[in-house]
């Protein structure tokens, strides 16, 4: 992936700065978090498992030895970890 310097950064500013205590607080709908377990720049212990604790309900899911999950859906609706 390449991206600009100014770019990448005000990326990483803005979710870095950004809380989303409140949003998550107000989740009604079954919710699943998935992060790699070697993620180097959100570690998974302050993003993925604090946020699966304010959402009533949601199951968390740890890969070991990923860093960066990466999600997509197929054509028949599936969702395949890449």
């Amino acid at each position: 992936m390449m991206a600009g310097f100014k770019a990448t950064y005000d990326c990483i500013k803005q979710f870095s700065e950004t809380d989303f205590t409140e949003d998550l607080k107000k989740f009604d709908v079954p919710a699943l978090f998935m992060h790699g377990e070697d993620d180097q720049v959100v570690p998974v212990n302050n993003s993925a498992v604090l946020a699966s604790k304010l959402v009533e309900g949601s199951v968390l899911k740890i890969y070991p030895a990923f860093r960066t999950v990466c999600v997509r859906s197929t054509t028949r609706g599936s969702i395949r970890t890449c």
